[in-house]
């Protein structure tokens, strides 16, 4: 069945895990659906996983709006979240909502979330109001790199910790209706759980939450430059297709490849009066 903002609150009301995982284009949305997974994030980690950019700042509307409406064609039953990129909320409440709505009209995206606390409530209330759900982004929000001196590990001091629950209150008012929490201390990322009533997805932030998500990258294996530790690679797939690519190299310099079963014939004869 669909997933929808309804299964999320039925989730988080009868204590049933949720599962996110992102997805950037259609053959690899269709095979995470496929799977069962809740929910996918077209998340702006694309600057990084499928652009090659250093971090997410670079990341356009328009990268979001195409890696999106890919995804939503491989989709049946999960719900697409989209993300929305640095500096497409940040400007005004109409902002907001204009780009939300293009990540929805043409991206075709069931959901878009928003980096950041209490000081993008207008925003969010603004996008809910257009009939918008939105998933708030708490802890490491990584459109703040440059703010937090880079990717580190947020609430560790009281002072820290109340802000995070302060601002998970805060976007639960004015309309989301879930909130993900990221490398934030397993033990706060529980208070913060059972101070809201809308389910919170984790990533980095312990079993506490009602939910998790990762970058699927992580999760297979994918990358050797960069494993995150709260990453558990369930498949070395990117071994996998290493020695694929390395043996299908190797098999058309020694020519094993193409065979005749690979290839096309046409009747006898047909080709005699060709030069």
């Amino acid at each position: 069945m669909k997933n929808t903002v309804a299964t999320f609150a039925k989730a988080k009301k009868e204590g049933t895990k949720l599962s996110m995982l992102t997805a950037y284009d259609y053959s690899t949305a269709h095979l995470v659906d496929e799977a069962g997974i809740n929910a996918i994030l077209v998340g702006d980690s694309l600057g990084m996983t499928m652009l090659g950019l250093p971090d997410t700042l670079g990341v356009t509307m328009d990268d979001m709006v195409h890696h999106t409406r890919a995804v939503t064609r491989g989709a049946k039953n999960a719900l697409v979240v989209a993300d929305m990129p640095f500096m497409s909320y940040h400007l005004s409440p109409a902002q907001a909502c204009e780009n939300a709505g293009r990540l929805v009209k043409e991206g075709g995206a069931q959901a878009v979330k928003i980096e950041g606390g209490a000081q993008f409530v207008p925003e969010i209330e603004a996008i809910t109001r257009a009939s918008i759900p939105v998933i708030g982004h708490l802890g490491l929000t990584p459109q703040s790199i440059n703010a937090f001196g880079g990717f580190k590990v947020q609430g560790k001091s009281t002072q820290a910790a109340q802000k995070i629950v302060d601002d998970a209150r805060a976007l639960e008012a004015a309309g989301a209706f879930s909130i993900v929490l990221e490398c934030i201390p397993a033990e706060l990322a529980q208070i913060v759980t059972d101070a809201v009533g809308v389910p919170t997805i984790g990533i980095g932030s312990g079993a506490g939450c009602d939910g998790q998500v990762l970058v699927y990258q992580d999760m297979l294996g994918m990358f050797d430059d960069l494993t995150p530790k709260f990453a558990r690679r369930f498949a070395e797939v990117g071994s996998l297709m290493k020695e694929a690519f390395a043996a299908y190299h190797a098999s058309v310099q020694d020519g094993s490849f193409p065979t005749k079963e690979h290839t096309f014939a046409a009747p006898e004869g047909i080709f005699e009066g060709v030069k």
